[in-house]
């Protein structure tokens, strides 16, 4: 026990260091062999590593990191959440499966071994038939046994985790900010409720409060947990099209509901659909293909998406144009600094905060708006390029 007590203060020693993402985490590991390793290594041998510049090698060097570590063990007794490295057996198995996974995971609540997830997710600002629908077929799986995923944001996922919640059923609330800080603060009852019937996750320190660029970030959880993804209702500008991506690079099912052709709302999901998506019209129609999923992974078989989910976001062939002056939007200070460190060669997230020496919850929001202002573009693995 204390050496798995030992292992967790180092692994989370690691985590609370400025500027180390997942990525920089497994390019350490793989170096030196375990977390302790890496801090016990000289200042010659942390600058040999990729990635890794004078200002990382004195943030790892930093012994006032462990202070910090027991402050954070200290907040987590107090909020009774657990913490999960990736090596526990209580670590979700399909969470370890995905590029960049969570080295950490934050834990209130309980989880169950194997379980068959399926998320739902979709816009803020949604409909009243967005709200129903989610409603209804998150109410319809967990009925089934599925566990319904989503994000405990304002619309679509709150409807999501109640439908859930009213069925009896477990949900799993994938959270942004740390878990003392419930967001948004209205739906504090409704993390309760979570809680109680399943469980509030998260990669982020117990105490970091929200932040824009945390939230592209958490939807690859989501969609990682999951065998499939159902977008209720998204306009083209929606997050929860962010987590339709994710799950196409992690080899997941996505699934979406056609709304009517005149709503904005529709527009995601309506192109999605056009682009390959499984359309679904009722519970069913989820059923018969997650329980596919579930049945390869119950044989030990990889649970194989549909071929024609493939082809989604995959790069369409344009027409040859005449060449014209690309206007930029304006940018802040930061978005500068991120912008002018991007060609188009693709660049990891955790390399580009690094390079830019800026605070990563900064960094991660200037990002956000960057892609937002159509500046840069996500590719597979967190990658990142200039768009156009």
């Amino acid at each position: 026990m204390t050496d798995q007590n030992d292992e967790l203060r180092q692994a989370l020693r690691l985590q609370l260091v400025p500027g180390i993402g997942p990525r920089l985490t497994q390019v350490l590991l793989e170096r030196f062999g375990s977390h302790g390793a890496v801090f016990a290594a000289s200042k010659a041998e942390l600058s040999g590593v990729d990635g890794i510049g004078p200002k990382l090698v004195a943030s790892i060097q930093d012994r006032g990191v462990l202070d910090d570590v027991e402050d954070e063990l200290r907040r987590c007794d107090e909020h009774e959440v657990d913490i999960l490295p990736i090596a526990s057996e209580a670590y979700p198995s399909s969470l370890k499966q995905i590029p960049d996974p969570p080295q950490l995971m934050y834990v209130k609540g309980t989880l169950e071994p194997g379980e068959t997830c399926v998320a739902i997710v979709g816009s803020r600002n949604c409909t009243h038939y967005g709200l129903a629908q989610a409603e209804k077929f998150a109410y319809g799986l967990a009925q089934a046994g599925v566990t319904v995923v989503s994000g405990l944001a304002r619309g679509i996922d709150a409807a999501a985790h109640r439908g859930a919640l009213k069925a009896g059923g477990r949900t799993l609330a994938v959270c942004a900010p740390g878990l003392g800080t419930i967001y948004p603060p209205e739906h504090a009852t409704l993390a309760e409720q979570v809680t109680g019937s399943g469980a509030l996750l998260s990669e982020s320190p117990i105490m970091r409060a929200p932040n824009r660029g945390l939230f592209p970030q958490r939807n690859r959880v989501i969609s990682g947990l999951s065998l499939g993804v159902l977008i209720v209702e998204a306009s083209r500008t929606s997050g929860s099209l962010h987590t339709a991506k994710h799950a196409i690079e992690q080899n997941r099912e996505v699934f979406a509901i056609p709304g009517r052709i005149d709503v904005k709302e529709s527009e995601g999901c309506l192109d999605l659909i056009r682009d390959g998506a499984a359309l679904v019209r009722n519970v069913d129609d989820v059923l018969d293909v997650v329980q596919h999923l579930a049945a390869r992974r119950g044989r030990g078989e990889e649970p194989i998406a549909q071929p024609r989910t493939k082809s989604l976001f995959e790069k369409k062939a344009e027409p040859v144009a005449p060449v014209a002056v690309k206007v930029l939007p304006k940018m802040s200070e930061a978005e500068q600094t991120l912008f002018a460190l991007l060609d188009s060669t693709p660049l990891h997230i955790d390399d580009l905060i690094s390079r830019s020496r800026l605070d990563s919850g900064q960094a991660l929001a200037s990002l956000t708006m960057l892609e937002m202002k159509r500046a840069v573009k996500r590719l597979p693995g967190n990658q990142l390029i200039r768009n156009g």
